[in-house]
C-alpha cells in the first residue's frame, strides 16, 4: 500500500472526528435547559411555540420540559391542594407533588445551587417574590438550568419557598391567576439573552434596561446603554411622513454621531417622564448632563432632584 493511501484514511478519520467533538462542544455549551412545574401543562403549547422562542427550541438552543404537577400525586383524584392551617380562603399547593417533581428531575442540592458558582437554580412564581430586573435576566441566561414552579390558588406551602426553592420571583406588583404566565414571561426574557438566539446578538444590548455598557469610539454611552439601563430611544419607519407627522430629521442626515447623540437625548427624555427611578445620577456622564439641559425637572447643569427635593 502506498503512503498516500496510507495517511489519506487517517486524515479523513482525524477530520471527522474532529468535526464531531466540536459539534458536540456547540451543542453542550449553547443548550439551556428549562423545566416548568405546573397544574396545567397545555398552558404551554401556545406562548412557547412562536417566534424566537420557536427558532431557539428548533436550533437546540434551548429545550424546555414542562412536568404536570398531578403526575406526582398518589391518590386516585391527584389532589395538589388542600385547606390551609389557621383557617383563610382559598387552597394552597401541597408540597409533596412539588418536592418528589424537582427531586424527579436529578438537579443538585439546594446548598449546591445557592453557591456563587452553581450552575442551576430553582423559582418559586410568587406574588410574594422579589421583582425580576433584566440584570438579574442576564445573569439567568448565563445558568445551564432553570426550574419554574408555577404557583395557583391561594399560594405554595411555605416549605417549599424555605427548603427547595432559592428564590421566589415576581413579574410585577400585580397578582396573576397562576405562575404559569409569569414563567413564560421569565423564558421569554431569559432565552433572548442567550448567544445565538437572536439574529443580532446587538439587538439584546440596544433596548430598554440593557445594563451592557457598549461606549462609543469617543467614549460617550452608545444610545441606551449606560446609565444602569435606561429606556429605549424612539423609533421610526417608513414613511417619512405619516397623516402629516414626519421622522425627525435628524434620522435621516446620515450623520451617525448626531443620530447617537438625538436617540441618547431622546432616551433619557423618556426615563425621565416614565421611569425617573431608573436615572442613577452618579452614572450619568458629561455628555448626558449636557444633553439633558432644558428637559422638564432638570436643572442646570443636568442635575436631577430627588424626592426629597
Amino acid at each position: 500500500m502506498s503512503t498516500r493511501n496510507r495517511g489519506a484514511p487517517r486524515m479523513t478519520a482525524r477530520r471527522c472526528f474532529g468535526k464531531a467533538i466540536l459539534i458536540l462542544a456547540l451543542f453542550v455549551i449553547a443548550t439551556m435547559r428549562f423545566d416548568i412545574i405546573t397544574i396545567f401543562p397545555d398552558f404551554f403549547r401556545g406562548p412557547l411555540d412562536y417566534g424566537v422562542l420557536r427558532r431557539a427550541r428548533e436550533q437546540k438552543l434551548v429545550n424546555i420540559e414542562i412536568h404536570d404537577l398531578r403526575a406526582f400525586t398518589h391518590d386516585r383524584h391527584q389532589t395538589v391542594d388542600d385547606r390551609p392551617f389557621g383557617g383563610g380562603e382559598g387552597m394552597v399547593l401541597k408540597p409533596q407533588p412539588i418536592f418528589e417533581c424537582i427531586e424527579s428531575l436529578g438537579i443538585r442540592s439546594r446548598e449546591h445551587r445557592l453557591l456563587p458558582d452553581a450552575r442551576e437554580t430553582v423559582i418559586l412564581l410568587s406574588a410574594q417574590g422579589r421583582l425580576l430586573h433584566q440584570r438579574e435576566a442576564e445573569a439567568f441566561a448565563e445558568l445551564e438550568q432553570m426550574v419554574l414552579i408555577c404557583g395557583r390558588y391561594e399560594g405554595v406551602d411555605e416549605r417549599v419557598a424555605e427548603h427547595i426553592a432559592d428564590r421566589e420571583i415576581s413579574v410585577g406588583d400585580f397578582v396573576l391567576s397562576g405562575g404559569e404566565l409569569g414563567a413564560a414571561i421569565i423564558v421569554d426574557v431569559v432565552a433572548r439573552l442567550i448567544p445565538g438566539v437572536l439574529g443580532n446578538e446587538a439587538s439584546a444590548q440596544q433596548e430598554s434596561f440593557s445594563s451592557i455598557v457598549k461606549p462609543s469610539q469617543d467614549g460617550a454611552p452608545d444610545s441606551t446603554c449606560g446609565s444602569g439601563g435606561l429606556l429605549d430611544y424612539p423609533h421610526y419607519t417608513r414613511p417619512a411622513d405619516f397623516r402629516g407627522w414626519t421622522v425627525p430629521e435628524v434620522l435621516s442626515s446620515g450623520n451617525h454621531d448626531e443620530i447617537r447623540r438625538w436617540r441618547r437625548r431622546k432616551a433619557l427624555e423618556k426615563t425621565l417622564r416614565n421611569r425617573p427611578e431608573l436615572l442613577d445620577s452618579k452614572l450619568l456622564t458629561q455628555e448626558d448632563r449636557q444633553l439633558m439641559e432644558g428637559l422638564p425637572n432638570v436643572r442646570a447643569g443636568g442635575s436631577i432632584p430627588n424626592s426629597k427635593d
